[in-house]
């Protein structure tokens, strides 16, 4: 084999252990949703509890990420990476036990453990999967990595339940902590004859803090806010609203939901395809456009009545919202130096899941008091000053 072809073929081992150690942490914090009935039922729990067995992996990814971020750009990505396996599959069995034994604030805890594990993915597999590949490849490249979270998803709501009828709902913390082992396995395989650290010398304080000042890192911050907050209030509150407006069954308005997410496996990766390809590897048309056409779909979603309309609408705010989403992680880490790059993709990640952790609760508050029209034109609303938002980002160099 020549070098040029180990190259390559490194390089695809590196994505694909990456990619896979992102969905491992996706499909594991999704997982217990499907199954909350069963959860709740042997841990003797209402459903805020239940609950909280999921949001607490977003609360600490938002809490976590930064200073993640810090590490990454500090210590070796090969061994984070491992540290960060070895901490999802103890999670995973650690939950498992807790569970079997009806001990709930023992599982909570383990899910923190794999909230730290899910953001050390998310974050250097963003970073690393873009010095990887050549500048010209970089956005499609991240964005391809970022459609894992939305293939986790889908394999943790759709496993979950087959798993929890053959082998109890605890068992499965650790089916797909384990997937991790595969993916650390494949990355360490493919990065044992090159070097993917970010720099040779930490970033210093004031690099930092060049970062944390800089308007264009928080400029392209507030849009990952944006867009997922729209995200989550569409996949939180879509269900409810099609069995209260529409009527359907909760299992159907589960599926037509099912949209959103599905939709984002191709979506964010077609990101940075359309800017490479369509926008000649410019950034903010991509930004500018898919808040383009989400803001008119939102809104539309409090008007139609029909549901075949709404599920064409859903569809299209999926895409629309989800192409930014997996822009975002290679965006940023090209207007920033080179050695705080880690930090920079963390910094998006914290601010991004905390519009996440945030709109669905807003959105309630708006749906208890007035209704989900104006919760509706709200969204709208929001995609309107995204517009404006990414009319003023940065072009990379």
């Amino acid at each position: 084999m020549s070098p040029a072809d180990r190259s390559r073929y490194d390089t695809l081992g590196l994505v694909a252990g990456l990619f896979l150690l992102s969905t491992a942490a996706a499909a594991y914090e999704i997982a217990p949703a499907s199954v909350l009935p069963l959860v709740r039922s042997a841990l003797d729990i209402g459903p805020t509890a239940a609950g909280w067995l999921v949001s607490v992996m977003y609360a600490t990814a938002v809490l976590a990420s930064v200073p993640v971020g810090f590490l990454l750009d500090r210590i070796p990505i090969r061994r984070a990476v491992t540290f960060g396996g070895i901490a999802l599959l103890v999670a995973g069995v650690w939950g498992w036990y807790a569970a079997t034994v009806g001990a709930y604030w023992w599982v909570f805890v383990s899910r923190v453990l794999g909230g730290i594990a899910y953001v050390l993915f998310w974050n250097a597999g963003a970073n690393t999967v873009g010095r990887a590949v050549s500048p010209e490849a970089r956005a499609t490249a991240v964005g391809v990595f970022t459609a894992s979270a939305p293939v986790g998803f889908t394999l943790g709501q759709f496993g979950s339940p087959l798993i929890a009828a053959r082998f109890g709902w605890p068992a499965i913390l650790p089916a797909f902590a384990a997937i991790a082992a595969v993916g650390v396995v494949l990355f360490l395989l493919a990065t044992r004859r090159r070097s993917i650290d970010a720099a040779e010398d930490e970033p210093d304080r004031d690099g930092v803090v060049s970062l944390l000042t800089d308007p264009a890192v928080w400029i392209l911050c507030v849009l990952c806010f944006l867009a997922y907050a729209l995200y989550l209030f569409l996949n939180t509150w879509m269900p409810s609203y099609l069995v209260e407006g529409f009527g359907v069954s909760l299992a159907v308005s589960g599926l037509l939901t099912a949209l959103l997410p599905a939709v984002g496996i191709v979506s964010r990766s077609s990101g940075g395809v359309l800017s490479d390809r369509v926008f000649g590897h410019r950034r903010r048309p991509v930004a500018v456009t898919s808040f383009v056409v989400a803001a008119p779909a939102v809104v539309s979603v409090a008007v139609v009545s029909r549901v075949g309309l709404l599920i064409g609408l859903l569809v299209v705010i999926g895409f629309a919202v989800q192409v930014v989403i997996g822009l975002m992680f290679s965006y940023i880490t090209e207007i920033v130096a080179s050695d705080v790059q880690a930090t920079a993709v963390s910094l998006l990640t914290s601010v991004g899941l905390f519009g996440a952790f945030i709109g669905p609760i807003v959105a309630g508050g708006i749906i208890d008091r007035a209704g989900y029209r104006p919760a509706f034109l709200l969204a709208g609303g929001v995609a309107v000053f995204g517009i404006v938002l990414a009319w003023r980002a940065p072009e990379p160099a």
